[in-house]
C-alpha cells in the first residue's frame, strides 16, 4: 500500500523540493500540512488551521498547554473582582513585530473588532459575546464585564488573537492576507503568503516568550495525503500532519521517520437539515420526486440514520484505529463528559424497523455531503455512513467535495446530511454545545457552527444556566444534562473521536497537542531539552 501511494504521489512530491543543504535544514524548518488556511486575518473564520496559523503570529491573553490546560498568555494573571467583572494584567514590555507596545487600548480594540468582521464564515463572536464592554484601567489593566456570571471568559480569551489598534484599525481580512498587517506579537514575523500553496515566516527574535528553534519556516500546505508522506521520506520535507492511516504500521518501523501520537479533541460527526419542514433538498422518494415533508423532522428517523452506522467498523477499518467511537462530543475524563452515554451499536434491522414505524418502510433516497481534503480520510468515511445506510434500506449517494467548496454551502445550509469536524480545543463541553448545537443567535454567538439549525428549547436553557454557574460541581452537571438532552434527540450524529498524528524526520521531536494545531514553534531538534 505503501508503494503504492509514494509512486503516485512522486510528481506532487517534486513541488515540495527545497534543495536546501544540511547547513541550512539546522536553522530552517520545512512543514507540510494537510488542510487549507482559509486567511491571515485571525478573526475571520473559527477553524483549526487558521487558529493554527494565527498562533505563530499571534498571541492570546490566555492559552492552553498540549494537554489542554489553561496558562498565561499575553495576560500574567486574571482574577474576578465582582461578580460580573474580571481583571486581567497584561505582562509588560510585550512588543508587537512593528515594534508597538501592547497595552489594554489594544485589547479593547480587538474585543470590539471580533464581531464587526465581514463575511466571517464562523465567527469569533461567541469567545466575546459574553463581554458587555471593557473597561481600560490603566495601560496594563483590563477589565472586562459581562453581560452574567460568566465562568469560562479565561478559557473564550485563549481564542482571540490580540491586534494593534493603530495598525489594524480599519483592517480588511485582504489586508492580513496580502501581509500589508499581518503584524502581531508571536513568535515568529509575515515573509509570504501564498493562498492554497505556503506560509513563509522568519523568528522573532524579539518574541517574549521562549524563542523559537526555527529562523525560517517554510509552511506548506499539500492536502494530498501520499504527497506529504512520500515528501517526507524523500527527505524533501521535515515535518507532516494528518499522518495516512494506512501508512502508520508501516511509518512506524521506518528508521527514516519519527512518529508522535496524541489522543486528541476533535469529534467527527454528521450534522443534519433540521431547518426545512416540508421537504429537504437532497432527499426524494425512491422515484425520484420531492418529499411533501423533511424526514429528519421525525426523531425516529434521525435515531435510524444513527443507529446503522458501525461505529467500531469505521474506527477499526477507515481509521486503522486512529479514532474513537463516539456517542457524544468529548472523551471520557473531558469536562461535561457524560458516563454511560455511548453511541449506538450498528444495527441494519434495527434502523429498518425505526424508519418503517416513521413511515418509510421502503426508505428514501438521500444524498450524503461531506468533504475529502480537510480530515482524516474524510472522504472514505463518508463512503463507508453511506453503504451502512443502504444496508438500512435507503438509496443512498455520496457527493465528497473540496473542502473550501463544501464549506461554505454548508454555512448556507445548502445540504441535507453532511460530515464535519469540531475541535474542542478548552477541552469542555460548553464549546460544541456553544457552538453545534446551541439554537442559532447571532447576537449572542451561539450555533456559529450549526450548520444545521438544530434547536432545542431545553439545550439552550441547561447551557444558558452552565454558562452563568461559578460553580464548577454544578456547571459540569448541567453541561452534562444538556448534553444527555442534544444526544438523545440526536441533535448531530456523533461518529468517531480523532486521533492526532504526526510523522517526521528522527533528528526533530514535537510537542504534540491534543488540540491537534501543527505549528512551527512546538517542533524542536531532538537534542533540545
Amino acid at each position: 500500500m505503501m508503494n503504492r501511494k509514494k509512486a503516485a504521489a512522486m510528481a506532487a512530491v517534486s513541488a515540495l523540493v527545497l534543495g536546501m543543504t544540511g547547513a541550512a535544514r539546522a536553522q530552517n524548518l520545512t512543514m507540510a500540512v494537510g488542510a487549507q488556511v482559509t486567511a491571515l486575518d485571525p478573526h475571520y473564520h473559527a477553524l483549526s488551521p487558521n487558529f493554527a496559523v494565527a498562533t505563530m503570529l499571534f498571541d492570546t491573553l490566555t492559552q492552553f498547554d498540549a494537554d489542554a490546560r489553561l496558562e498565561p498568555g499575553l495576560a500574567e494573571s486574571w482574577k474576578v473582582v465582582e461578580p460580573t467583572v474580571w481583571e486581567f494584567k497584561l505582562r509588560p514590555g510585550v512588543r508587537f513585530h512593528n515594534g508597538n507596545p501592547l497595552t489594554a487600548e489594544d485589547v479593547a480594540f480587538t474585543i470590539a473588532r471580533v464581531p464587526t468582521v465581514p463575511n466571517s464564515p464562523s465567527s469569533y463572536a461567541i469567545y466575546t459575546r459574553a463581554i458587555e464592554r471593557v473597561e481600560v484601567v490603566d495601560p496594563t489593566t483590563v477589565r472586562f464585564h459581562t453581560r452574567t456570571t460568566y465562568p469560562l471568559l479565561p478559557n473564550d480569551l485563549s481564542q482571540v488573537a490580540i491586534l494593534d489598534k493603530e495598525t489594524h484599525e480599519g483592517a480588511s481580512t485582504d489586508d492580513f492576507n496580502s501581509g500589508k498587517v499581518a503584524i502581531g506579537t508571536g513568535p515568529f514575523r509575515y515573509v509570504n503568503f501564498r493562498s492554497g500553496d505556503r506560509l513563509e515566516l522568519e523568528r522573532n527574535d524579539a518574541y517574549w516568550g521562549p524563542k523559537p528553534d526555527w529562523a525560517k519556516v517554510n509552511y506548506r500546505i499539500v492536502v494530498n495525503d501520499s504527497a506529504r508522506t512520500a515528501g517526507l521520506l524523500a527527505g524533501d520535507v521535515d515535518f507532516i500532519d494528518q499522518v495516512p492511516t494506512s501508512d502508520l504500521a508501516t511509518l512506524r518501523r521506518d528508521n527514516r521517520v519519527r512518529v508522535a501520537e496524541k489522543d486528541g479533541l476533535r469529534i467527527i460527526f454528521l450534522a443534519l437539515d433540521h431547518m426545512r419542514k416540508d421537504g429537504s433538498p437532497f432527499i426524494t422518494g425512491n422515484d425520484g420526486k420531492p418529499l411533501d415533508k423533511n424526514p429528519l423532522q421525525d426523531l425516529r428517523v434521525r435515531r435510524a440514520l444513527s443507529m446503522a452506522i458501525d461505529r467500531n467498523a469505521i474506527a477499526a477499518r477507515v481509521m486503522e484505529g486512529a479514532a474513537q467511537p463516539s456517542g457524544q462530543f468529548l472523551s471520557e475524563g473531558a469536562f461535561g463528559y457524560v458516563p454511560g452515554l455511548e453511541p449506538p451499536k450498528g444495527d441494519a434491522d434495527a434502523a429498518k424497523k425505526l424508519l418503517a414505524e416513521a413511515g418509510y418502510p421502503n426508505g428514501f433516497h438521500i444524498t450524503l455531503h461531506g468533504p475529502n481534503d480537510r480530515y482524516i480520510n474524510d472522504g472514505r468515511i463518508i463512503q463507508a455512513i453511506g453503504q451502512f445506510w443502504t444496508r438500512a434500506g435507503l438509496r443512498t449517494t455520496v457527493d465528497a467535495q473540496p473542502w473550501t467548496t463544501y464549506i461554505s454551502r454548508a454555512g448556507k445550509q445548502e445540504f441535507s446530511a453532511f460530515l464535519v469536524g469540531w475541535g474542542t480545543s478548552s477541552g469542555e463541553a460548553s464549546s460544541p454545545l456553544r457552538a453545534l448545537v446551541a439554537s442559532y443567535n447571532r447576537d449572542k454567538g451561539y450555533g456559529t457552527s450549526n450548520r444545521g439549525r438544530y434547536s432545542n428549547p431545553e439545550v439552550d436553557a441547561k447551557l444558558e444556566a452552565a454558562l452563568r454557574e461559578m460553580d464548577d460541581e454544578k456547571r459540569e452537571k448541567l453541561l452534562q444534562e444538556a448534553t444527555q438532552i442534544a444526544m438523545d434527540d440526536v441533535g448531530i450524529i456523533p461518529i468517531h473521536i480523532q486521533k492526532n498524528v504526526w510523522a517526521m524526520r528522527p533528528t526533530l521531536r514535537h510537542d504534540s497537542r491534543a488540540d491537534e494545531l501543527t505549528r512551527a514553534q512546538d517542533v524542536h531538534p531532538a537534542a533540545a531539552n
